[in-house]
């Protein structure tokens, strides 16, 4: 990647530019494919008939997810600055929450201090008893749900509850918040919802937030909260207020949305393809591949927003324009040819090969990794142990995909456990 001599302009919507389905409704893997028809690098109409970029390709994102040269602070984005994106725009959130993720350099660091130390891996580690605890707790509840005709939703019974659980408790929430945070982190990354809409979801979440961070100031305990609110009242300010209701926004929806997809994706995955479901339980592979190969496979984040360029980039053969938005394309590198080999559509859990990048690269890397790791891997081993034969209990081209094109999964995981 080399900087241009000269500025580019930034390009109005072309024929060439790939629309951006903001309902979702349609096959990532076939969305991303023609994403990646394009190049590693497409220029993309985003909603609101807002231009921007993607990144696609396995090895140009890795490239560009590092480059000192790209930013997530949104003081770069061109048309926010310029007052021409909505206040309702259903991606504005992404781009303007305060917090690691729209910070960067030294400002970076220092919002990303407070909550560090709680994801180290002997930190996570610590926890391997809990979760377990937790996914035996939650299959108990699956396998009495399913009495009654064999069957059970899993992503409503075990993908969602145990990572919301595991991040409510790290946070200090209040159990009784867990459903309502989790409806409004869900209108929040959608990506087609109206201004209306948007707003409102988005005062409703900061609304609750705020609840949580006054309980706990209120009442201070060994939580990420508590943490966070230590540092904005102690320590010379570290944090200001919004970037402590920002910070735990982030954690609420990246904290088990995330999880949420990945469990979803691999269960889904290992059910289609029952010969790598062997392997691992006959001891020739490991959960933590059948995981792996998932994020590479099916990541449980399609195209996140945003980064900017800081001036007109050239990657490969195509020119990032200083100030457009561009989406990282995770689920379209995974699946990348150039990278992963002709058979990159191919579920292998064997695989070797380049790491995927699904949970980011550079400074940026997804801070609650490990934490994710092992739930999913807990989650697979525990399930798969006690019913091995758990299959679909429809077919995989009926279940309704996630609304948007951030996050990659699907609505409903209903399976018959035996």
């Amino acid at each position: 990647m080399t900087a241009d001599p000269a500025p580019a302009q930034a390009p109005p919507p072309t024929p060439d530019a790939y629309r951006m389905r903001p309902g979702g409704g349609g096959c990532p893997p076939a969305d991303n494919a023609a994403l990646l028809a394009q190049g590693p690098v497409a220029r993309v109409v985003l909603p609101g008939e807002i231009t921007g970029m993607a990144v696609l390709g396995h090895e140009e994102l890795r490239e560009f997810l590092a480059h000192p040269d790209v930013a997530k602070d949104p003081r770069h984005f061109t048309g926010l600055r310029e007052g021409r994106v909505p206040d309702g725009w259903p991606l504005r959130t992404f781009a303007t929450v305060p917090g690691m993720t729209t910070a960067d350099g030294a400002d970076h660091r220092r919002l990303r201090g407070p909550v560090a130390a709680a994801f180290t891996p002997p930190r996570v580690e610590a926890l391997r008893p809990r979760i377990t605890m937790l996914v035996d707790t939650l299959l108990d509840e699956v396998e009495e749900a399913a009495r009654a005709d064999g069957t059970a939703d899993l992503r409503r019974l075990l993908a969602l509850p145990l990572p919301m659980a595991v991040i409510g408790e790290l946070l200090g929430l209040d159990p009784a918040h867990h459903d309502r945070l989790h409806a409004l982190s869900e209108r929040v990354v959608a990506t087609g919802a109206g201004p209306e809409e948007t707003l409102a979801a988005n005062r409703a979440l900061l609304a609750v937030v705020g609840e949580v961070a006054a309980a706990r100031a209120a009442d201070p305990g060994y939580d990420l909260t508590s943490a966070l609110i230590a540092a904005r009242d102690e320590d010379g300010g570290r944090l200001d207020d919004a970037e402590v209701i920002g910070t735990l926004l982030l954690m609420v929806v990246a904290g088990h949305e995330t999880t949420l997809n990945l469990i979803t994706n691999a269960v889904r995955a290992l059910c289609a393809h029952r010969d790598q479901l062997g392997l691992v339980l006959d001891g020739h592979a490991t959960w933590a591949q059948a995981v792996e190969e998932t994020l590479r496979w099916d990541s449980p984040v399609s195209a996140f927003p945003f980064r900017y360029a800081t001036r007109d980039l050239t990657l490969g053969s195509r020119v990032i324009p200083a100030g457009l938005p561009v989406l990282a394309g995770y689920a379209a590198a995974g699946r990348d040819r150039a990278a992963h080999g002709p058979d990159a559509d191919r579920f292998d859990v064997t695989r070797a090969g380049p790491r995927h990048l699904s949970l980011g690269h550079g400074p940026h890397y997804c801070l609650g990794a490990p934490l994710a790791r092992l739930e999913v891997t807990v989650a697979l081993e525990r399930l798969f142990g006690r019913f091995p034969e758990l299959t679909l209990a429809e077919p995989e081209e009926t279940l309704p995909p996630v609304a948007g094109f951030v996050g990659n999964s699907v609505r409903r995981l209903p399976v018959r456990l035996r």
